[in-house]
């Protein structure tokens, strides 16, 4: 059976709310769903908890699924907007984490992130206050512009861009750290 077939005929059976059809459609999206959620908090734990509350509204709106684009994309967006009212219920971080003076860094330097494999880049993300982080990867990753990330976070869109720069910068300075100390 032809993939999109198959997936229409499982999102049908989800519709009807079957247990085993709505197994198959978790199995098939958790694993990347779970990686898009993992980089929007500090833990696997609170990442399992976003995946667990992104499907059950995957599953009650399924209905609301036009078709228009990816089914992946559609749930990637609620899997990303799940994520960030999760971050957004800690009103106290929000406001201290965007507003925040961290110094700043060094100037970017291009050619050193060209030489990091990704999982160097993600594991140098994870250290970012979350501010930056949350701006990098809605940015950067998911493809958000800055008047939308702006909405999505509550934010000025200056302060979106600001974020993104510092966090541009704060992660050069973190590559050139970690560089120095394994030169040691």
């Amino acid at each position: 059976m032809p993939l999109s077939t198959e997936l229409d005929d499982l999102l049908a059976r989800c519709g009807r709310h079957e247990p085993a059809a709505q197994r198959a459609l978790y199995a098939r999206y958790a694993g990347r769903m779970l990686g898009v959620a993992r980089r929007y908090v500090r833990s696997v734990a609170e990442a399992e908890d976003i995946l667990q509350d992104a499907f059950v509204k995957v599953f009650t709106r399924l209905a609301d699924f036009r078709g228009e684009g990816s089914f992946e994309g559609w749930v990637r967006r609620i899997v990303v907007t799940t994520a960030l009212n999760h971050w957004q219920s800690g009103q106290h971080r929000r406001q201290q984490v965007l507003l925040d003076d961290a110094p700043e860094p060094f100037a970017p330097d291009a050619d050193a992130f060209d030489r990091l494999g990704v999982a160097e880049v993600l594991a140098l993300m994870e250290k970012l206050p979350d501010g930056c982080r949350l701006v990098l990867n809605l940015y950067a990753v998911d493809g958000y512009s800055h008047g939308e990330i702006a909405e999505l976070l509550g934010i000025q869109e200056s302060t979106s861009k600001a974020q993104l720069s510092k966090a541009r910068k704060l992660l050069t300075r973190l590559h050139q750290q970690q560089a120095s100390y394994l030169k040691l």
